[in-house]
């Protein structure tokens, strides 16, 4: 029998945490053919190359090249270039994963071509139509026949929206997937050693979403306030290109930028570029507090048992909240003065909350092996008619 062909679709930086696993398992069945379509939704080395090179990923049978552009102009894009490459060669199945432009694009371009379409990371949602991410989850849901659920509340909001049962499967977290398979090589991260922060003496913190870095008042009163709590302990900035942008803007005196050429000794805001993937993951498991505005950085948070406070007044993924290692903080700045500060104390002062002993159900590492078995028997399904 000939393969079944399955188109993977990465775009962004948090995509391809998620594909590498998919990939690798579907590599392993012969009745598998997968194919990687990079839309080029992020283009630049740090946000994309250098994952594939980190995660085993081969590089893109297709690359859309699209590049950067306001929500609705990439989105269009992507479906414009996507939509030509399906026509000359269709696949048997789609799959997309998270919630970037790429994942809704694609998928519409696969309803429309009535191909079958699989949406891993399916029924997050936070109930904030003002974050472009929410309408791209939605929507996907929406036109997907697959739906791979990585906590039990994606299920839940999937068949309160009138998804029907046999179309949703609980199958865990594939990202956990990536960060397992990764994490004995990020605790050996050569950046990791150079930066020479102790283990649990410092405070991560990331930030990229338009409510926190785009108004230049909000972006100053967040970062007033990571200097406070960098008085305390050094906080290392990784910034995301277009936060760099802002806070150059909003001009704050107090950053230090790291160069490589020695070690972190000073309790200051310390800047630096978008780190890897497995350096990354290195710095959160040594880091004493997380502060961040990303969803994924929620869930490796979670599953390291590593303290997170979320710059948002809203998360799609409440799984790590009832975990205890997330707390959302809402977005004014006061709130997270008030919550840093006060876990700070309490880590000084040693009655630091415990890290829970257990992470949330099927982040094992083996979710691309049952989303992969689930595929199989899908497209064998299909095509014994």
């Amino acid at each position: 029998m000939k393969p079944f062909r399955i188109f993977n679709i990465v775009g962004a930086r948090p995509n391809f945490m998620k594909i590498a696993p998919l990939l690798a398992e579907m590599r392993r069945h012969p009745e598998l053919s997968p194919v990687l379509v990079h839309t080029g939704q992020h283009y630049d080395y740090e946000m994309s190359q250098v994952f594939f090179d980190q995660l085993g990923v081969p590089q893109p049978d297709y690359n859309l090249d699209v590049g950067s552009g306001t929500h609705h102009a990439q989105t269009a894009e992507v479906m414009k270039r996507f939509g030509e490459l399906v026509e000359r060669d269709r696949p048997d199945l789609i799959v997309v994963v998270g919630d970037v432009n790429s994942t809704l694009a694609c998928a519409l371009v696969a309803a429309k071509e009535m191909i079958p379409l699989a949406h891993v990371e399916a029924g997050l949602r936070s109930f904030d139509r003002g974050m472009p991410e929410e309408v791209n989850r939605v929507v996907t849901d929406a036109v997907s026949d697959l739906l791979f659920t990585t906590e039990e509340s994606g299920g839940v909001n999937l068949r309160r929206e009138g998804v029907a049962e046999n179309k949703i499967f609980f199958v865990g977290n594939v990202m956990i997937d990536s960060l397992v398979r990764g994490l004995e090589s990020a605790r050996q991260s050569p950046l990791v050693k150079r930066l020479g922060l102790p283990e649990k003496g410092f405070a991560l913190l990331t930030l990229h979403r338009p409510s926190n870095v785009d108004d230049p008042s909000r972006l100053r009163g967040i970062l007033d306030v990571i200097a406070d709590i960098a008085r305390r302990l050094p906080v290392l900035f990784p910034v995301h290109p277009r936060t760099a942008v802002k806070v150059a803007e909003v001009g704050i005196s107090n950053m230090k930028s790291w160069n490589g050429a020695s070690a972190i000794s000073s309790p200051e805001i310390w800047t630096m570029a978008p780190a890897a993937y497995l350096d990354f993951i290195g710095m959160v498991e040594r880091a004493a507090l997380v502060i961040t505005d990303s969803g994924g950085i929620q869930e490796e948070t979670c599953y390291l048992g590593v303290p997170c406070l979320t710059l948002r007044a809203n998360t799609e993924r409440p799984v790590t909240l009832s975990a205890g290692t997330n707390r959302l903080v809402g977005t004014e700045p006061e709130n997270l003065r008030r919550e840093a500060l006060g876990m700070l104390d309490k880590m000084n002062s040693g009655n630091a909350a415990e890290p829970p002993s257990s992470r949330p159900p099927l982040w094992d590492g083996h979710t691309s092996g049952r989303i992969v078995k689930i595929l199989v028997e899908f497209l064998q399904k299909r095509d014994a008619g």
